[in-house]
């Protein structure tokens, strides 16, 4: 049974930083992307960022370049959401996903992902 727990989520200030982590178990990842999506209260679920399978490639929503660093550890199932210079309008209940298939395609949206973790809150106040 695949399972994604994320951790690492709190309250901070703002211009603050937070790490993420999420660990797979239940099925190897190191073959596939690996993404990140917030939701927000009273907002849809959107994307944050994802990974390629060797980490040599990564892709962020214009809203968290430059601050968002996403990255992973093979070796441990892991992927990491390193977010700094955060803002109120990060929090959010961050998830990680996972496809169920090393291969597709549009990785910024939600439908090419099968499976999710449970979430972690951050909050982040002015």
């Amino acid at each position: 049974q695949v399972q994604l727990v994320e951790s690492g989520g709190g309250a901070v200030q703002a211009g603050g930083s937070l790490r993420l982590s999420c660990a797979a178990s239940g099925h190897t990842f190191s073959s596939y992307v690996m993404g990140w999506f917030r939701q927000a209260p009273g907002k849809e679920r959107e994307f944050v960022a994802y990974i390629s399978w060797s980490g040599g490639s990564t892709y962020y929503a214009d809203s968290v370049k430059g601050r968002f660093t996403i990255s992973r550890d093979n070796a441990k199932n892991t992927v990491y959401l390193q977010m700094n210079s955060l803002k109120p309008e990060d929090t959010a209940v961050y998830y990680c996903a996972a496809p169920r298939h090393a291969y597709g395609s549009n990785w910024y949206l939600q439908r090419a992902y099968d499976y999710w973790g449970q979430g972690t809150q951050v909050t982040v106040s002015s």
